[in-house]
């Protein structure tokens, strides 16, 4: 185990991006929301914006954060979404009501996804007229950064930084550049100029500074059986399995590799997200993509 750490240390020397969802190794899945303080403290603009933020659980994969456009439609990253779809996807809000969804459509390039609600929830964010804030710019968002504290939508600020264009996905989508606190748990939340309710990007990445043969060792890791049988593992269809003392030395070394990070993330830019809205017209509550 002591090489194992020396070797992830000598490697973390450059800077990777890693998508945001709450990952399920250590993380348990979320239920339920607890959001009590935060409202009580908040006031009334901010009770408007916290209402329109939801918890997203896919029970398979993870959680992260999505929130509602005033068209009637729930935003959120593909990758959140994962695996499930309308059967087992789940939205839960900050009073602890859960939401299901008759129509899921995702964008695996532009890392979105549309949800479409079995029932109305009221009042929604708009999407910012003008997608290009000066570099400088105070921006916030809501979300559920590392499930932290009973499962409470928390405030992230930070500032515009620059953009960039995204051509991982093998096209160019636009994104916006933040300095902020983004943590996991935060994909899928709202990027708002501070003090508006207009949406300018969708929270997408964070930065750290381990290169990729840091996960594949992980990854390589957690398929060893070596060492001792330390512990067993609930899977998501409840049945259990036996974990060896390299699968928690994996287990262990992944939740610093997905937790590091630098003060830098990335939204999604709202044009991206207007677009695939204009796209699924026929497919959405309203007829207007805003």
């Amino acid at each position: 185990m002591i090489r194992t750490l020396a070797l992830v240390c000598a490697l973390a020397i450059t800077t990777p991006k890693i998508s945001l969802l709450a990952q399920t190794s250590l993380v348990q899945v979320p239920t339920s929301v607890d959001a009590g303080l935060v409202m009580d403290a908040a006031g009334t603009e901010q009770r408007k914006s916290i209402g329109a933020i939801y918890l997203i659980v896919c029970p398979e994969t993870g959680a992260g954060t999505g929130f509602l456009l005033s068209s009637g439609v729930v935003v959120t990253n593909a990758h959140v979404v994962g695996t499930c779809g309308e059967q087992n996807l789940v939205g839960i809000t900050a009073s602890n009501q859960r939401i299901h969804f008759k129509k899921v459509i995702t964008d695996q390039v532009r890392d979105l996804a549309l949800l479409v609600p079995e029932r109305n929830l009221g009042p929604g964010f708009k999407l910012a007229v003008k997608g290009n804030p000066l570099p400088g710019t105070t921006v916030s968002t809501w979300g559920y950064p590392l499930l932290y504290n009973g499962t409470s939508p928390l405030l992230s600020v930070g500032y515009i930084s620059g953009y960039r264009q995204d051509n991982s996905s093998g096209r160019a989508v636009k994104h916006i550049v933040v300095n902020g606190a983004f943590n996991h748990g935060n994909s899928g939340g709202p990027l708002l100029v501070s003090h508006s309710n207009e949406v300018i990007g969708i929270v997408v990445l964070t930065y750290h500074f381990y290169p990729p043969q840091v996960k594949q060792i992980i990854d390589l890791l957690s398929k060893q059986n070596w060492g001792v049988m330390m512990a067993s593992k609930r899977n998501s269809d409840g049945t259990s399995q036996q974990i060896s003392e390299a699968q928690v030395t994996a287990m262990v070394l992944d939740e610093f590799y997905q937790k590091t990070q630098v003060m830098l993330g990335e939204a999604i830019s709202v044009s991206e997200l207007d677009a695939m809205l204009r796209e699924h017209l026929s497919d959405l509550p309203r007829t207007t993509a805003r």
